[in-house]
């Protein structure tokens, strides 16, 4: 069984959803948005949001995408700078990615 994103690596209220959304830089690919703000207060690494709608699929296809971006972020964690929240929006046909065309397009906006 794979090892699970903590709960302190998430971000779990609308509240900072809201502040990285208003406040953050917006990065888009093909398949996904990232939008990346300076965590407050700072938190001890960078943190994870997902906004994945129905345009994306059924629940079961929201959920694999869910999936596969979260184990990216837990991979790719050490590398991004600690001081950053990170809302990661899923466009339609992000779905039918595999897991490493997934990771490949979430690093290449994590590199800009």
């Amino acid at each position: 069984m794979a090892a699970r994103l903590r709960r302190s690596a998430r971000l779990r209220d609308a509240r900072d959803f809201q502040r990285v959304n208003r406040s953050g830089a917006r990065r888009a690919s093909t398949h996904f948005v990232a939008v990346v703000a300076a965590s407050r207060p700072p938190a001890s690494g960078p943190r994870l949001g997902l906004a994945v709608s129905r345009r994306v699929g059924n629940a079961v296809a929201r959920n694999r995408v869910k999936r596969r971006v979260r184990e990216w972020f837990r991979h790719a964690r050490p590398a991004l700078p600690p001081e950053n929240d990170w809302v990661v929006i899923a466009r339609a046909g992000a779905a039918g990615l595999d897991t490493r065309a997934t990771a490949r397009e979430l690093a290449e906006l994590a590199a800009r």
